[in-house]
């Protein structure tokens, strides 16, 4: 594990990549939730089950939550620190391939840096919140038709933020890999009653993402190299 300091503008924060625990296909660039961090259950969880899918992945506090404050930042500032983030992940291991994204609001503001043109190979999405609890007309959907990379998404079935047939209606014809874990919350819980685990919801996102990230390389290995 490599955990350093990087430079947002006139602020410190802190970054760790984990190595895939198996080969690897590129480094994940995964961003933690609005009431989360870099350590939190859930995205280590993920970044576990990641990481047996062939990702490097690289956790980070986002500054409010590097000073221990629970009120996020505005989004330029989310997306200029994973902005910066990525720029030193560039310096420290040159990656193959550079995915973004995150947790609720960390993927958010990473796939709405990507709807700006910032350069990466891909989005992976986790429990992508389209809109807030309990207003499902306050959609966050507006920069979705601007993003050209390719996009994987999980979410629950009983996400709060995230009415299925809302998604399902936003994406249209948008070619995203839209994956829905069944039974499954906005944290990724499923209930006893369904007869599975939140395990077995982790193990289901590691089997996806592994062979969206083995398509998204073999795509690449058929396409001239990228400019710098």
């Amino acid at each position: 594990m490599l955990q350093w300091r990087i430079a947002v503008g006139a602020e410190e924060t802190t970054a760790v990549l984990e190595p895939a625990l198996e080969g690897t296909g590129g480094v994940f660039v995964c961003a933690h939730g609005a009431g989360g961090h870099m350590a939190d259950r859930g995205l280590v969880g993920a970044a576990q089950a990641l990481r047996s899918a062939g990702f490097d992945v690289v956790r980070f506090n986002f500054l409010y939550r590097e000073k221990r404050s629970r009120r996020p930042d505005p989004m330029p500032v989310l997306k200029d620190c994973i902005a910066q983030v990525v720029a030193d992940v560039h310096r420290q291991v040159n990656p193959r391939r550079l995915i973004l994204g995150g947790r609720s609001m960390g993927g958010r503001a990473a796939s709405m840096l990507a709807a700006d043109g910032f350069q990466c190979d891909g989005l992976l999405l986790l429990a992508y919140p389209l809109h807030p609890a309990g207003k499902p007309e306050k959609l966050r959907d507006a920069h979705l038709p601007q993003i050209r990379v390719p996009v994987l998404c999980f979410n629950g079935t009983r996400d709060e933020l995230c009415r299925r047939a809302l998604m399902e209606k936003t994406l249209g014809k948008l070619p995203w890999q839209m994956h829905w874990l069944e039974g499954a919350d906005h944290s990724f819980h499923v209930l006893k009653s369904s007869g599975r685990k939140d395990d077995d919801v982790l193990k289901e996102i590691a089997g996806v993402s592994q062979a969206w990230l083995s398509r998204l390389n073999a795509q690449a290995t058929r396409l001239p190299a990228r400019g710098n």
